[in-house]
């Protein structure tokens, strides 16, 4: 034992030329790897790290003529504007109302998609109605708003057409606060709910078929084995997903809403990202759009570090 101490100590200690020397190496080795790497990474520090830089603009009352180094500096003006506002309340009200209506109701039908598809034992039909279903993900923005608009008409829309066979009146929908949210809501569903289901799918599809086998044995039928393998077998999946959602809860795809909505819709459909459109693109306010627009990134930081720290607590579902 003391000639293997002796003989350990004196062997010399990697210092800071061997681990470079070691690091080349490895470079060297997996040259081909790191160049194909190379145009996410520089894509990324463009369009995602780089515009960090214009952050400071949320402190400065921002004049595209004077630029950085003469703009003056406010500190918090900005964001005391925005808390103390007229539209604070409505647009964060909104915004909330929104995202919940979303997690309530377009967060679980991916699962329930992605099990039905999972259920279906033709698979030429089960991939008919998977493409069927991911086709709208494709579709423009525009174009999805240009079909629900068309929908909705009061004169020539399907939906109207039916309300008058079955007697009632028809009505503009769009011009009427109270119906924004649900339509925007089922837009979204009938978008992106198929092509979210693949995740959930390509989960289902490495549990063990093993389990399936053992539970039919077991003389359970097909409520049961989704109950008690297929569920427990998403599990870790929705908890990953859920978190990522709630990464995003304050973070509306404002283009459709810019598309749908109008002036007497305000009320019920101006969230923080049209809000910041209309300050930042239509009225040139660099400043506030930049605060406001940091004061939402700052939120769904919390959010997303508080689901994720709760979600550590009580299962071993985690982002980091």
């Amino acid at each position: 034992m003391l000639k293997l101490a002796a003989k350990s100590r004196s062997l010399p200690q990697a210092g800071p030329q061997s681990r470079a020397a070691e690091w080349l190496v490895c470079l060297h080795r997996d040259r081909l790897l790191y160049l194909m790497l190379a145009p996410f990474v520089i894509y990324y520090i463009i369009f995602y790290y780089l515009p960090f830089g214009g952050l400071r603009m949320a402190f400065m009352d921002y004049k595209p003529f004077l630029g950085y180094a003469r703009s003056p500096w406010v500190g918090f003006e900005k964001f005391q504007e925005f808390f103390t506002g007229p539209y604070f309340w409505r647009i964060i009200r909104n915004t909330l109302t929104i995202s919940l209506m979303n997690m309530a109701f377009g967060f679980p039908i991916p699962i329930v998609l992605a099990i039905l598809f999972n259920e279906v034992r033709s698979k030429m039909f089960r991939t008919a109605v998977q493409t069927i279903s991911y086709m709208p993900h494709f579709i423009s923005t525009v174009v999805i708003a240009g079909l629900v608009v068309n929908f909705l008409s009061p004169s020539i829309g399907i939906v109207n057409i039916l309300l008058q066979k079955l007697g009632f009146e028809s009505a503009y929908f769009l011009t009427k606060p109270e119906f924004f949210k649900p339509i925007y809501v089922l837009q979204g569903i009938w978008a992106n709910a198929g092509f979210a289901s693949i995740i959930y799918f390509s989960s289902l599809m490495s549990i063990d078929s093993s389990l399936y086998e053992a539970a039919t044995i077991d003389g359970a039928g097909r409520w049961k084995q989704i109950k008690h393998v297929t569920l427990p077998g998403l599990l870790p999946t929705i908890g990953i997903m859920l978190l990522l959602q709630i990464g995003h809860f304050m973070q509306i795809g404002y283009e459709m809403i810019i598309l749908l909505y109008q002036p007497i819709t305000y009320e019920t459909a101006d969230v923080i990202g049209t809000f910041v459109y209309r300050v930042g693109i239509q009225n040139s306010d660099y400043s506030m759009s930049t605060a406001v627009g940091l004061f939402n990134g700052f939120v769904s930081l919390v959010l997303v570090l508080s689901a994720n720290r709760l979600s550590k607590k009580i299962s071993d579902v985690s982002i980091m």
